[in-house]
């Protein structure tokens, strides 16, 4: 069997490096850089070094549509984002499914990666795949999921190491799937009973975690009010041995802020209108306007000029020492900025300027100015900046200048405001 992984970004590429280490694939992806790229032993995500795309010698790079119709099973791991109004946007995995459809013979399988809701892949893009090739779903081709686990920028739990739920069309084709999963996973995998199973599973993973950092959010709010340390609190509270260790903070990135969406819109699709997950998708969202106020509050405090302040907002990406810009909930805290006229300079040594120009209309700056800003907020919790002393922060302030810390970054006694 050959595989054709369709979408080579931070979920697609490690993906087919593994099995590249050990079968024939073809890393499909429809950007031409990007294909050029790899071939050329650089990926700019970061996730994978020119060291593990060496080892990938069975693994080809292709943009040509024609390649694909050399595989049998074919693994689509495109993006699944939201629309502006955070609704699912299944377009890129109905183009990988109409792309799929012009190659798909008899006989193959298409195993869907992306983050959906339950029904999604038999509703949605099966449908596709069956109108554009001609062929009948479960008699002539089969369908797979395997919800992706990939968690970008860390470098302890990767693709190989981290359990993989599988599932089949039929039985005979989950346990295929599932042989083909458990050729690489070393952390072993779990089969599901059905496709429609493994695909809540996945969203709701993320639907938790949102949650439980909602509640943190909305408790650090009230701690706030109260004047009682957020951090000590968790701190005291994490000594029983089943309190969860999350933290307050901005919820971005490609999974936690967009996938209870994708389970929400289903439910709302049946007729229930879900309370609790959306109640702390509000709260999430509103982080970033919390932030500001806060600020602007302590601002006027120390009769700090808020309209002309200057602030240097440190990081940009949704998570520390990751590239990845999807989703960053730092904007939200750069628009909130704008609308009390407050002058922003972005620094984050992670992010690729044209990317955050393209995606953001945002300029970084390659170096902040010593003594210039009214205020920095330290937004992500990169290596770099957890490096720095506290005298290298001051240094970048007015005389007035306030430092606020979302990400516990520093002690507490030299930080002006703490989530």
């Amino acid at each position: 069997m050959k595989l054709a992984v369709i979408g080579l970004g931070y979920v697609g590429l490690p993906l087919a490096v593994e099995f590249g280490k050990q079968q024939q694939v073809i890393g499909f992806d429809i950007n031409h850089h990007r294909v050029q790229q790899l071939r050329d032993g650089l990926d700019q995500t970061l996730e994978v070094d020119a060291e593990e795309l060496a080892q990938a010698k069975y693994l080809e790079y292709e943009s040509e549509i024609e390649r694909l119709r050399e595989a049998n099973i074919f693994i689509v791991t495109v993006p699944t984002p939201i629309d502006k109004q955070r609704q699912p946007d299944l377009t890129p995995l109905i183009r990988a499914s109409e792309t799929i459809g012009k190659v798909l013979k008899k006989g193959d399988i298409v195993i869907y990666e992306s983050t959906v809701y339950p029904g999604a892949t038999e509703e949605d893009c099966v449908p596709v795949l069956e109108k554009v090739s001609g062929l009948k779903f479960n008699h002539d081709f089969f369908a797979g999921y395997s919800p992706e686990r990939i968690n970008p920028g860390d470098k302890e739990h990767r693709v190989t190491t981290i359990k993989k739920v599988t599932s089949g069309s039929t039985p005979e084709i989950a346990e295929q799937v599932d042989a083909l999963y458990r050729s690489i996973i070393t952390a072993g995998t779990h089969k599901a009973s059905s496709i429609k199973v493994a695909e809540a599973a996945k969203v709701i993973e993320n639907t938790q975690r949102d949650l439980n950092i909602a509640l943190i959010n909305e408790l650090a709010v009230i701690f706030n009010k109260l004047g009682i340390d957020t951090e000590e609190v968790l701190l005291a509270a994490g000594t029983k041995w089943n309190f969860l260790p999350f933290r307050p903070g901005l919820v971005g990135g490609h999974c936690i802020g967009v996938d209870p969406y994708y389970l929400t819109h289903k439910a709302q699709a049946i007729g229930y209108h879900p309370e609790v997950i959306l109640a702390g998708r509000r709260i999430n969202d509103g982080m970033g306007r919390y932030v500001v106020s806060e600020l602007v509050k302590a601002m006027l405090k120390k009769r700090i000029q808020v309209s002309g302040a200057k602030v240097l907002v440190m990081g940009l990406t949704f998570k520390e020492n990751c590239p990845d810009l999807r989703n960053t909930k730092v904007v939200d805290i750069l628009t909130e900025l704008k609308e009390y006229d407050v002058q922003a300079d972005v620094y984050d040594p992670w992010v690729d300027p044209e990317e955050a120009m393209k995606e953001y209309q945002i300029r970084p700056i390659s170096n902040p100015k010593a003594g210039h800003y009214d205020s920095v907020i330290l937004c992500v919790a990169h290596s770099e900046f957890r490096d720095k002393t506290e005298a290298e922060y001051r240094k970048l302030l007015t005389e007035k200048g306030i430092i606020y810390d979302l990400k516990y970054i520093l002690p507490k006694e030299i930080t002006d405001l703490r989530l």
